[in-house]
């Protein structure tokens, strides 16, 4: 079964409810994005989000790192210079939360261009690994995103993504190959998975255009998840898309 993408699918709904949504939908296990208003929560804050989990008897299985302030256009802390002690901070939020709550991939978004920086790339194959070390001390896998719409993030196709992989060269690090995102970036998919696939560790799946549910867009999806079977792929793959219809009555 798939899992749910709790910060879109369910962004109508207060952060510390949507497990339990997640649940009343149908879903065993869920995903979020960052889900605190900073990148080091109080010890209280942590608590209440993991009880929320722990709660409605979901398993979470992926956790995005902090990334800044998304909605105003923030893609990540990765290579973003003077922010690394958030990033860090948020690691070991993150790996904390994984070790009591059995999460197994954490998304480590890249980050955009900052006008005037240098050294962001360096930057990032330094937070990446020590991510990397950090995740696996609970056997959990850093993957790195391709994303779309966001003009100042240099990584776009899966070739970029396993290009900064192999400069890290950590064991436990991975592709998260997003349909939706590579689709709109103009990514062959079939091609991709043959290349890559053995990288992938996460997938996530919204339809092009629009983002919304798998079938009200161009994206053939049973071809591409049996093409990713047929590849060897045998981890989760989790819904992440605008809704246009309500997921709980």
């Amino acid at each position: 079964m798939h899992a749910l993408n709790c910060s879109l699918v369910l962004a109508d709904v207060p952060v510390l409810e949507r497990p339990a949504a997640a649940a009343a939908a149908g879903f065993a296990a869920v995903e979020f994005w960052w889900p605190f208003s900073s990148a080091a929560p109080s010890d209280a804050e942590v608590d209440r989000f993991a009880r929320a989990v722990e709660d409605a008897g979901v398993d979470l299985v992926g956790l995005n790192f902090a990334a800044g302030d998304m909605p105003a256009g923030d893609r990540g802390l990765v290579s973003w210079p003077g922010r690394e002690s958030e990033f860090r901070a948020s690691v070991a939020v993150a790996v904390g939360l994984g070790e009591r709550l059995g999460i197994s991939v954490f998304n480590a978004l890249y980050g955009n261009r900052v006008d005037g920086a240098s050294g962001q790339d360096d930057l990032a194959l330094e937070n990446l690994a020590h991510a990397a070390k950090e995740a696996e001390r609970i056997g959990a896998t850093v993957v790195l995103e391709p994303l779309s719409g966001a003009d100042r993030y240099p990584i776009r196709t899966c070739a970029d993504a396993v290009a900064v992989l192999d400069r890290v060269g950590a064991p436990n690090t991975g592709l998260l190959f997003d349909v939706y995102h590579l689709a709109v970036n103009g990514e062959d998919l079939d091609a991709a998975i043959a290349a890559h696939a053995h990288r992938i560790a996460h997938v996530q799946l919204a339809d092009a255009p629009g983002r919304h549910e798998p079938g009200t867009g161009d994206i053939d999806f049973p071809h591409v998840l049996a093409a990713l079977q047929a590849a060897g792929y045998t981890g989760r793959t989790a819904l992440e898309y605008v809704p246009t219809r309500k997921v709980i009555a």
